[in-house]
Formats: structure tokens, C-alpha cells, sequence
């Protein structure tokens, strides 16, 4: 009798446990996605396609798998990559987007920036005039539609501080207009801004962070405060804001900073996008190069080029960001 008791009781346990997780959302495997075509996405944006109730991640890819060409020639010449997931959790492979602006024979897409408003999608997109074995080329920022996110139609190339700017984020200001964070590489990789009344027409601004180096701004509001992350590359930097324009930099060490014990999640994490739910969840997508790790000397050029996508769930103690990306991520992004 003991023993059909202490067995009811385990039965029940496990299956109170099922739906406790279950309530949680569903868990994300480590790696979050790998691009099947040249295994090097980075610097992700998610937005939900709502013609196909899909959450659609867009990507930069990288030609990892190409050891043969000098320099960085590897991260250029390539479109932006898509990956498709119902529940945000498991993603796979959709396909490139069809970018109406390719003016030069040889061009490269760089961190994509999506957003949805009244019924149409806008994408900012860094572009860069072809494929360099070095950082010295010009990079513009552009603007495209679309109604599908799939195909899109170019608008206008942005007039910013020069060109030599990448990274854009666009986020909505309480009082309806735009405001754009993108990174100056010509003033030691300072973060700017510029606003706009209707994602068409924008008048650049000023320096917004300009503390430490750092590009891939992203822009959110959670928790009663605005929070902008920066890829610092010795993780992500952390800073907070009332208005959006006075910026704090959080102290304690930076996102991220310290390689990770699950697969493909073993050295420091780079550009990020972050999705809050309407339940008050924060999601912080990002990329990593597993081959970068503590082992980096024992591997070949191919597992150095090569990236992942990542995910894990912010939280907030005692006022900070902060996240721990060894726990299992329960993805709930309904």
C-alpha cells in the first residue's frame, strides 16, 4: 500500500512539474539556430510575420565556411538570412530576403533592424559597397518596406553624421515620433542617434554613449526604464535611461561576458536583439563564436569563422540586468 502511494505521489510531482514548465513556455535547445548555408549568422532581430502567425529572425550571415579569402573578406558578400519558429523557441531555416537595392556587383548586408507599424513592415539595413579584405570601406544605412517580409522595396539611403555608420535601432519616443541609435565608426565607434516623425525623413542628432567603443545598439523599455545594450566585444555593455537621451552605464561587468557551458554557448556573447512580452518577459537574443572560446588555439579557421545564435531570458536584481545563460530558457513570446 506505501509503496502504490509513493508511486501516486511521484506520478503527480512529474506531471505538476510538466505543467509548471509547460506555463513557462517551451524550452530553447543550445544552439538556438545554426544557418545551414554558410554556418555564420549573426546579429539577430525577431518580429512576428502576421500573415503567417510565424516569429520571423532575421540575420547577418557570414561566409564562415570560406577559409580560402584573406582578411575579413569572409563577413561580406551576403545577403540576410531568415529563419521561421511558431513558438520562438525552435527555429529553422526559411530563407534569404529579397533586398530591391543591390547597386554594386559585389555587396554586402549587414544588421538588419525590423520593425511593424500600421500594417507595414520597416526594415534599416547597413550596407556596404561590395567585399573588402579589410574594415577601411564606406557603410550607409538604408531604408525598405515591405509587406511580407520577404520582399523589399528600397525607400532611401539615410544622410547621417557619414558613411561610415552601421548597426541601426529604431525604437518609438512617448510623443509618437522615431529615434534611430546607430554606431559612428569614424568617432571611435561612438553610439549616435538621429529622430524622425515618420520613419521617412530623419534629422541626425548627436552623440548618445560615447563612454567605450562599442556598436549593435538595441533600445527597449522594461521594467519602468529605458535600457540600451552595446556589443563591447568583451560582452555586452549595459545602460539605462528615464528619457532616452542621458544614459547611465550600468557597473558590475558587462552581459555575457563569461563563456557559457552549453553547446555552442563557450565564449563570450555578441549583438544582441531583445523581445519583451506582454506578460513582462524579456528575451535577449545572441550570437557567439563558439571556436573563440578558451580552446581557441586547437582549432581551425573554419570553427574561428563560424557562428551561433543563442538565446537566454533577462532578470532583474536589485535594479540590473542581468541574466544567467547556463539555465534552461523557457520561450513564451505568445
Amino acid at each position: 500500500m506505501h509503496r502504490i502511494k509513493a508511486f501516486l505521489i511521484l506520478i503527480c510531482c512529474a506531471s505538476l512539474g510538466g505543467a509548471w514548465a509547460q506555463n513557462k513556455g517551451v524550452p530553447a535547445p543550445k544552439p538556438l539556430f545554426r544557418d545551414p548555408i554558410y554556418d555564420g549568422a549573426a546579429d539577430p532581430t525577431v518580429i512576428w510575420n502576421r500573415a503567417e502567425k510565424k516569429w520571423f529572425m532575421f540575420y547577418t550571415n557570414r561566409r564562415a565556411k570560406d577559409t580560402t579569402i584573406g582578411g575579413v573578406a569572409w563577413v561580406h558578400g551576403t545577403r540576410i538570412g531568415i529563419a521561421e519558429s511558431k513558438d520562438g523557441a525552435n527555429w529553422k531555416y526559411r530563407d534569404t530576403a529579397d533586398i530591391g537595392y543591390r547597386p554594386d556587383a559585389g555587396y554586402t548586408f549587414w544588421a538588419p533592424e525590423v520593425i511593424d507599424y500600421k500594417g507595414l513592415y520597416h526594415m534599416y539595413l547597413t550596407y556596404v559597397p561590395g567585399i573588402f579584405n579589410d574594415w577601411n570601406h564606406p557603410r550607409i544605412i538604408i531604408h525598405l518596406t515591405s509587406k511580407n517580409l520577404l520582399n523589399w522595396k528600397y525607400e532611401s539611403t539615410l544622410k547621417l553624421v557619414n558613411e561610415k555608420v552601421i548597426d541601426p535601432c529604431v525604437t518609438r519616443l512617448p510623443d509618437g515620433t522615431w529615434r534611430m541609435w546607430y554606431n559612428n565608426e569614424k568617432d571611435s565607434k561612438s553610439i549616435y542617434y538621429a529622430n524622425s516623425p515618420d520613419l521617412y525623413h530623419w534629422t541626425d542628432g548627436q552623440k548618445a554613449v560615447h563612454d567605450q567603443p562599442g556598436e549593435g545598439p538595441k533600445v527597449f523599455k522594461w521594467k519602468g526604464k529605458y535600457w540600451m545594450i552595446t556589443d563591447v566585444w568583451r560582452g555586452l555593455a549595459v545602460y539605462s535611461s528615464d528619457d532616452m537621451m542621458n544614459w547611465t552605464r550600468q557597473q558590475g561587468g558587462n552581459l555575457l561576458a563569461t563563456p557559457g557551458k552549453g553547446i555552442d554557448d563557450g565564449s563570450i556573447g555578441d549583438h544582441c536583439d531583445v523581445r519583451v512580452t506582454l506578460k513582462g518577459r524579456a528575451y535577449l537574443f545572441y550570437f557567439v563564436h563558439p571556436g573563440r572560446g578558451p580552446s581557441a588555439s586547437s582549432v581551425g579557421k573554419y570553427d574561428k569563422q563560424r557562428s551561433s545564435l543563442q538565446i537566454t531570458e533577462l532578470k532583474m536584481i536589485d535594479g540590473k540586468l542581468t541574466c544567467d545563460r547556463d539555465e534552461t530558457t523557457y520561450v513564451d513570446l505568445k
